[in-house]
């Protein structure tokens, strides 16, 4: 886990935040992130031809025992890494229902790097400091949209240090 600093802006209100960007459902329907304003989130950056795919599960399990108290699991498909998300929106969207019962928001595939394709989504995280480099990397963002914590994609949902830093994001006010 990479921690990041704490933010102490004279205005939070002004400083940008996940919870204002807007993007598309895996079904090409227009999707406000601020539906997600008052969560904590963890955005992933997922492929179904990955040797960490298995983390679709342990994913959908922190999504299901956790949303009740506030926390969402936010999915972006990506062909970024090893060409391991080549499937049409159809294609994946059954793939992780009916391998890993996939409940938790899944977006329309997108671009994780940096250059003219990178989505808005991976350029406001990459402010963070933190980029993928491999699928399944993962942003523990706060209430407030802003990044608490990076994980690398070999840290599986089920791991000790992830869970503290989401219920330490969950228990901020």
């Amino acid at each position: 886990m990479e921690s990041l600093p704490k933010q102490s802006p004279k205005n939070p209100a002004a400083e940008p935040s996940l919870y204002d960007l807007k993007t598309s459902t895996l079904r090409g329907e227009p999707a406000e992130l601020s539906a997600h304003r008052g969560t904590v989130t963890l955005v992933v950056n997922l492929a179904s031809q990955c040797g960490y795919t298995p983390q679709y599960g342990g994913l959908e399990q922190l999504h299901h025992a956790l949303s009740a108290q506030g926390f969402a699991v936010l999915g972006f498909p990506s062909n970024d890494f090893g060409a391991q998300e080549p499937g049409a929106p159809e294609e994946i969207a059954a793939f992780c229902k009916q391998n890993y019962g996939v409940t938790f928001p899944l977006f329309a595939k997108l671009s994780t790097r940096p250059g003219a394709g990178q989505s808005p989504i991976y350029q406001f995280l990459g402010q963070s400091g933190h980029l993928p480099d491999w699928n399944f990397c993962k942003y523990l963002v706060g209430k407030d949209g802003r990044v608490r914590a990076f994980f690398a994609g070999n840290i599986p949902p089920e791991s000790p240090e992830l869970r503290r830093a989401i219920a330490d994001a969950l228990a901020e006010k």
